[in-house]
């Protein structure tokens, strides 16, 4: 039997919103958590593989699978199964985590070219599971209120915050015990696994039953949405009368030429972001009164005020929504890469640590202004595409900021 929006009612398509808005969080949280984790013990892999610049590497190995796969799952969106697409990638998550806690503990921690090279595959895995899972959910959340998108984003933020704050408190706890780094990234491991587990429950089970979730796929339904169709089963309906044609909705190379600005906008910051985050902050800050914390704190100070940047666009007068508007603030931030390299030079900790807060609170606040306002205006399989591309250009920007985060380094012995 089939089943028309407007037999979800209003105020009961609105029941759910705070738990809805919840579990895109830890959604967010769960899609970057494992590669967070990676990140913030990268004080311990540089202590196992001190030749192989592991946080510049392992970057650089992840990149390409999640831009490839981003490509291809971006062309295809519209004939992919969400549900299928998210929970894969989640699945991988957990599984790739977990080969990661495995790996060292049957290598009881020792380096070499061999686990390296394993270590590298299953980084390539985390790229893979990145584009099934931020491209899937941002398309999905896309034709949702904003406040959903902003929240998953929110929670992507909050991984490095998590990571971060944990790292501080395992490298303190085990600063002085024997093996204690990897006493602290066994740790991180496994709760990382942990989590990737509940989310995979979260998403399968809870979110789809959610009244205000199942009103917005059933909507975009209506507007000829094919990827919604499981998501729409695990809640309950099977079928939407009315659906408009796939067919009317405007291609990608039309959204991409009406939307270029956003696009462009959204890859420039992480260009910039990713050309600095995190190889210079752990190799080409020098040697200062912190120590071995230094480079730490510098991590967490960008995962916390990235993670408050993610927030303040809530506050209406001062999200920015002029098109003009944003894209001048991105290019604006390129003056980092000039600050950045004299405070280096010439200036201490305090002035570095302003500067990366900085860096992160304009990463996180512009991240979430483009993603929220570039959506608007378009019918739900637009909407969903727009996601996608949104993704794409976003994890183009990252990739392409890894490549430049090296140039850093020319000229420098220790490459």
């Amino acid at each position: 039997m089939g089943v028309t929006t407007e037999e979800i009612s209003t105020p009961e398509r609105l029941q759910g919103k705070r738990n809805a808005v919840i579990v895109c969080w830890l959604l967010g949280l769960g899609s970057l958590l494992s590669w967070n984790s990676m990140l913030t013990i990268g004080d311990y892999y540089y202590n196992v593989f001190p030749n192989y610049h592991p946080s510049r590497v392992l970057t650089l190995v992840y990149q390409p699978f999640a831009v490839g796969t981003m490509a291809i799952l971006a062309y295809n969106e519209s004939r992919l199964d969400t549900r299928k697409r998210n929970l894969a990638g989640l699945v991988l998550f957990f599984i790739s985590t977990l080969g990661c806690l495995l790996l060292d503990v049957g290598t009881s921690g020792r380096g070499g070219v061999g686990p390296y090279v394993g270590l590298c595959l299953l980084v390539g895995a985390f790229g893979v599971a990145d584009a099934h899972v931020q491209g899937g959910m941002c398309g999905d959340l896309a034709f949702m209120p904003p406040q959903f998108i902003q929240s998953f984003f929110a929670g992507l933020a909050a991984s490095g915050v998590i990571t971060s704050g944990l790292r501080l408190v395992t490298k303190a706890a085990f600063d002085k015990s024997n093996d204690g780094l990897r006493k602290g990234a066994l740790l991180f491991l496994s709760i990382t696994v942990g989590v990737e587990f509940l989310c995979i429950f979260l998403y399968a089970f809870y979110f789809p039953k959610l009244p205000i979730v199942k009103y917005f796929r059933a909507k975009a339904a209506s507007e000829g949405s094919k990827t919604v169709t499981s998501d729409l089963a695990a809640g309950g309906i099977n079928q939407i009368e009315g659906s408009a044609k796939v067919e009317d909705r405007f291609t990608l190379k039309r959204l991409i030429y009406q939307n270029w600005d956003y696009f462009l906008g959204l890859y420039l910051i992480y260009v910039l972001t990713l050309s600095i985050f995190p190889g210079f902050l752990y190799e080409n800050t020098g040697t200062h009164r912190l120590g071995d914390w230094y480079a730490v704190v510098l991590i967490a100070m960008y995962n916390v005020l990235d993670l408050i940047g993610r927030y303040t666009p809530l506050i209406k007068f001062i999200k920015l929504e002029s098109r003009k508007g944003l894209l001048t603030a991105i290019v604006a931030r390129f003056l980092f890469v000039p600050a950045f390299y004299f405070t280096a030079k010439y200036g201490d900790e305090g002035w570095m640590i302003m500067l990366t807060s900085l860096l992160g609170f304009t990463n996180g606040h512009l991240t979430v202004c483009v993603m929220t306002v570039a959506p608007k205006g378009y019918k739900g399989p637009e909407q969903n595409a727009m996601g996608n591309l949104l993704v794409l250009f976003l994890l183009a920007g990252i990739f392409t900021g890894v490549c430049l985060d090296w140039l850093w380094i020319i000229g420098n012995r220790s490459f």
